[in-house]
């Protein structure tokens, strides 16, 4: 596997003096005196706090897969199927990486202490199987990140994130819709990985930026955004309702989890009026955060085979809209999975440990539908009360 730069990346990085935002606190001048939130630091010095014309001039994004790569996987592929397991008791002993496994392993690192993105490039969906490309992919991300987390209440381990207006409901879900859908984190998963298995004819990029860079701005321009989205008082409610920080600083690392659409609702999924409303300053400080991370975003052109991975605790994510073509090979397909690493996995924060519990518990049902499924299979959730 050959580290390479990025290739077809487009990076909008402005310096942050550029952003446009005012250096003020609701009225009190910022001095210093009140600063980042208690326990915050001042700057985040880390990898992770990158702009997309950074990484795009210069780090290793994009990692593709050699020949002989290839073959080895092909070869591990075979010694699994040799076993007649099911596919989701894929390891690293009945699917042997001999050569890979070290390159594999530093996917692993940077994911989780370096630059929090990564794609594995060189799969050609065509050349396998459904299911022989599931194994492949559950054998090669085993080794970056060993645990799989459910993805809703009926168990559902693969999402299959493609266009549908069979309904309305689901023309609403960004899941199955082809408009663009703002920045967000996925509510669990340390982890979170999509393998393409088709790309749209046009549009549908992925747009990613990190929450280091966006909290560094932040903490130069307005830190009292800051110790707004760090208050406790953030009404959620999905995937329940609970009042929480948007961001957190456990183990000396910046943990950011929200979306727009668990606090605001949208058009087809309006927010019940019982449920508390966000207040002016959450509002500015939602626009805020998605202005900056607009700025330093970096938009990935990913191709049909590639598995990409995101640090979701410190990347934002978000995606363009798109329009499919007629062909199979025109229609935007992805197949997404949340996973979590036994031994690089970051300590989470409190607020978040049921949803993390209920995704990873390991004796809980377990459903893999490796095709798109009916609705009902997929539950698009609901507000809670």
């Amino acid at each position: 596997m050959v580290f390479q730069n990025a290739g077809p990346v487009v990076a909008t990085a402005p310096s942050s003096a550029n952003l446009g935002l005012p250096i003020v606190s609701h009225g009190r001048s910022v001095d210093g005196a009140l600063g980042c939130p208690s326990g915050f630091p001042d700057h985040l010095y880390h990898p992770l706090a990158w702009t997309g014309n950074q990484l795009s001039q210069g780090d290793q994004l994009i990692h593709h897969l050699s020949q002989a790569d290839l073959a080895e996987i092909k070869s591990a592929l075979m010694t699994f199927k040799e076993q007649e397991l099911d596919g989701d008791l894929v390891d690293r002993q009945n699917f042997p990486l001999p050569k890979l496994a070290q390159k594999l392993d530093a996917v692993g690192e940077i994911l989780h202490n370096g630059i929090g993105v990564a794609v594995i490039r060189g799969l050609d969906p065509k050349e396998f199987s459904v299911e022989d490309l599931t194994i492949v992919r559950l054998g090669l991300q085993i080794y970056i990140a060993d645990q799989q987390g459910r993805q809703d209440h009926k168990g559902n381990m693969l999402v299959h994130i493609i266009a549908d207006n069979s309904s309305e409901i689901k023309l609403g879900h960004h899941r199955h819709s082809t408009t663009a859908i703002s920045f967000h984190n996925e509510e669990a998963g340390d982890i979170v990985s999509w393998l393409t298995r088709s790309t749209a004819a046009s549009g549908g990029r992925c747009i990613i930026a990190s929450a280091y860079e966006i909290y560094n701005v932040l903490a130069t321009h307005r830190p009292d955004i800051l110790r707004t989205l760090a208050k406790s008082d953030w009404p959620l409610a999905l995937p329940r309702f609970q009042c929480r920080p948007l961001i957190f600083y456990e183990d000396s690392r910046l943990i950011m989890n929200f979306g727009r659409t668990p606090l605001m609702g949208n058009a087809t999924h309006p927010r019940p009026e019982h449920l508390p409303k966000l207040n002016d300053r959450q509002r500015e400080a939602l626009d805020t955060v998605e202005v900056i991370a607009k700025a330093v975003q970096l938009e990935i052109q990913t191709q049909a085979g590639d598995i990409h991975f995101i640090n979701n605790l410190a990347i934002l994510h978000r995606r363009e809209g798109f329009v499919n073509g007629a062909s199979l090979d025109e229609k935007r397909h992805l197949v997404r999975m949340r996973l979590r690493s036994s031994r690089q996995g970051w300590s989470i924060p409190g607020p978040l440990q049921r949803e993390w519990r209920e995704a990873f518990n390991s004796k809980a049902c377990k459903t893999w539908h490796l095709d798109p499924m009916p609705g009902e299979a997929f539950p698009l959730r609901k507000y809670t009360n």
